[in-house]
């Protein structure tokens, strides 16, 4: 929790985001993750001053966890003096303990959003989903949370000006755009209005522009015509050691042709394409139809 001090900006840590993206298509499904078509309603998890702390915090808990699909837990939250924003006692069940730092006694309006991601611990610890190392751990459930429709949460709760700054969660705020600009692309949906924050709006305005950019590299047809040029340029010297920051790799089939790999735009599983012009693609692992001109 940024708390006064400096936020970090930018993509750091783009590629773990990526591969939490696929990790939860790989883990959880496409039709799991298509029951989380619905993000957390503005109004569910609202928290005004004038209400009961713990009554309130208990409430926003409960409506997390029918969110994440956990009939079965139940959350006891607790506040405490602690370095970080909260903790999460991972447990069998069939209580949770959660603690939130005593800055949420006075700051009731993001509690939804240190909620959201300790209730996402719950949720990848039981469906057996984690990363190694505690850094990728917490961006992995970062982007679970936000891609499953409770990270506009934290994203609004990041606010910053001359004097002071708060940013919750691992994600750097652009991060948090590209992720809630994934997943408004996969499920039609316009993040943007629930934000109270506009340092929020702004970060995922800039995260929603490199999301788009995953679409436009070659060999999808979306690519521009720089891209375009060198795709050509690369497919011609294709025995020729793979250029580094390419996102495609050319590989013989086995039957003197050629074929192309590259990351699905939605969920960046690799997809293996023949090159022969014209190909219509469907990843295998989240379904998107994907147009490539090879």
């Amino acid at each position: 929790m940024a708390n006064g001090g400096p936020v970090e900006h930018g993509y750091p840590h783009l590629e773990t985001v990526r591969a939490a993206v696929t990790a939860l298509y790989r883990r959880l499904s496409y039709d799991t993750i298509h029951q989380f078509a619905a993000s957390v309603a503005p109004a569910d998890v609202a928290f005004c001053d004038t209400d009961d702390l713990h009554l309130g915090a208990q409430r926003v808990a409960r409506e997390l966890v029918r969110h994440y699909r956990l009939p079965d837990a139940r959350m006891i939250v607790a506040f405490r003096e602690m370095e970080h924003a909260a903790n999460v006692e991972l447990t069998a069940g069939p209580e949770y303990f959660v603690e939130l730092n005593d800055r949420f006694r006075t700051h009731r309006r993001d509690i939804g959003a240190a909620l959201a991601h300790e209730i996402m611990h719950v949720y990848l610890h039981r469906v057996g989903l984690s990363f190694p190392g505690t850094r990728d751990n917490e961006i992995l459930t970062d982007t679970a949370t936000t891609y499953l429709g409770a990270g506009w949460l934290l994203l609004d709760a990041y606010r910053e000006d001359a004097a002071s700054s708060q940013k919750l969660g691992y994600l750097t705020p652009e991060e948090f755009g590209y992720v809630l600009a994934k997943r408004a692309s996969v499920f039609g949906e316009d993040p943007s209005v629930w934000f109270t924050s506009p340092q929020a709006y702004t970060s995922y305005v800039k995260g929603r522009a490199r999301a788009r950019e995953d679409g436009e590299q070659p060999p999808l047809t979306g690519a521009g015509w720089a891209g375009r040029r060198r795709y050509a340029r690369d497919r011609r010297h294709a025995a020729a050691p793979q250029q580094p920051g390419v996102p495609y790799v050319f590989t013989p089939d086995g039957g003197g042709r050629l074929r192309v790999s590259f990351p699905c735009p939605t969920c960046h599983q690799r997809v293996r394409v023949p090159v022969r012009g014209r190909v219509r693609a469907r990843c295998a692992l989240c379904r998107t139809v994907l147009e490539c001109d090879t």
